[in-house]
């Protein structure tokens, strides 16, 4: 449900300008999604969208742009970095240890990251399993995380 509204929204401010949390209401209201202000302020967050000005002259929501990612994505890194004891490969798993009760941040930083075929992530107190999308994926992200230590 949340991600196909945050789907419709996006759609939406692609295709016209969106200047309100109201405007979004009501057009994701037009699209046959029902929505309340705290949900939308919440989509708005997670999606993180900004206000830029556009070519006539208003203000409109629109996706963040990627250059703030380079260095939230060294942050996250380190965060990963700092957390992780050892790691291996099971076919298509990545099994990582960590230090005792860091396991659900590292796994925090991994679904930050724009980690290509990574499906999810689960975290225990101290392991964390990695889902990635097929052994080719995982073979790669294992290789990345080889490069980072």
């Amino acid at each position: 449900m949340k991600l196909g509204r945050q789907s419709v929204i996006m759609e939406i401010i692609s295709e016209r300008d969106i200047e309100t949390q109201n405007q979004l209401m009501e057009a994701l209201a037009e699209r046959g999604v029902k929505s309340t202000q705290a949900t939308l302020s919440r989509d708005i967050r997670d999606m993180r969208l900004v206000k830029e000005l556009g070519p006539k002259g208003n203000y409109r929501y629109v996706a963040a742009a990627k250059q703030d990612t380079p260095d939230l994505d060294q942050r996250l890194k380190k965060i990963f970095k700092e957390s992780v004891i050892s790691y291996d490969l099971a076919q298509n798993i990545l099994v990582i240890k960590t230090l005792p009760g860091l396991a659900n941040g590292a796994c925090s930083a991994l679904d930050g990251m724009s980690i290509e075929g990574l499906v999810g992530t689960l975290a225990g107190d101290d392991t964390a399993f990695l889902a990635m999308r097929d052994n080719v994926c995982a073979t790669n992200l294992y290789k990345e995380i080889d490069q980072l230590f």
